[in-house]
């Protein structure tokens, strides 16, 4: 951590070798190198979860049907969900995904048990081949939190592009930012009621998003329908 306050240089007065030393100067110098050190590598600890090369960060790969191909994560027909092994609470997601027209996959968050009972018990942040001009985003079109609620504003690139997600989980605070932009800045404890969105429109969910859990698997949807994933990582929050 680095300290806050103001950095004086001072000069001691040596008798015996009649001139000033820096000895206080070094010392802050050396105390703020270690701080600026430890924040470096604060900011490099991202765990890469697909790099081009495998899928051995995530549950079961050789049972997959999902392929790499020119290191790019490929959907292939009865390819199923795909959930990493270890499980993560608050994070920031980065990753690169492409679609087609008529593209349907998600980004799954917290997902407790991984497959089991993720319709329920994960939250979804859309991927869809929705990409048109001049549009207003819903619930269920890219970059939405599935359901409950629809983008700020329409950030896709067009189909065949590779679009940038950067995803923040902390505690109840969820950001997600598509190519740049925000489109979701929000706080879970606005989901007070099962069933229910703040807007007073309905959701699928059995449990007021509040309290979803807070540590659970990452999954990528397999919905039936084309879909690519490349530059897959994590870091950790504490």
């Amino acid at each position: 951590m680095l300290f806050s306050g103001l950095l004086e240089t001072g000069f001691e007065r040596n008798p015996i070798a009649r001139r000033p030393t820096v000895k206080r100067t070094i010392r802050c110098g050396a105390v703020l190198a270690l701080a600026l050190s430890g924040a470096a590598a604060a900011e490099e600890a991202w765990i890469p979860l697909f790099d081009g090369k495998d899928l051995s960060a995530w549950q079961d790969p050789a049972a997959s049907k999902w392929k790499v191909v020119d290191g790019v994560l490929t959907w292939e027909k009865g390819c199923g969900n795909l959930w990493t092994k270890e499980k993560f609470g608050d994070f920031v997601l980065d990753l690169e995904v492409k679609v087609e027209k008529g593209s349907n996959s998600g980004l799954f968050l917290r997902s407790p048990e991984g497959e089991k009972n993720w319709l329920q018990g994960s939250i979804e942040i859309q991927v869809s081949g929705s990409y048109g001009p001049d549009r207003k985003p819903g619930k269920h079109e890219m970059g939405a939190m599935y359901d409950c609620l629809a983008p700020s504003i329409a950030a896709e690139k067009p189909l065949g592009e590779w679009n940038h997600f950067v995803v923040t989980f902390k505690g109840n605070l969820l950001t997600v930012v598509l190519n740049d932009k925000t489109i979701i800045d929000t706080n879970l404890d606005r989901w007070t009621e099962a069933g229910k969105n703040p807007d007073g429109t309905k959701n699928k969910f059995t449990t007021a998003y509040k309290d979803m859990a807070k540590v659970g698997h990452l999954g990528l949807q397999d919905h039936g329908q084309p879909v690519w994933y490349r530059n897959i990582k994590i870091r950790p929050l504490k």
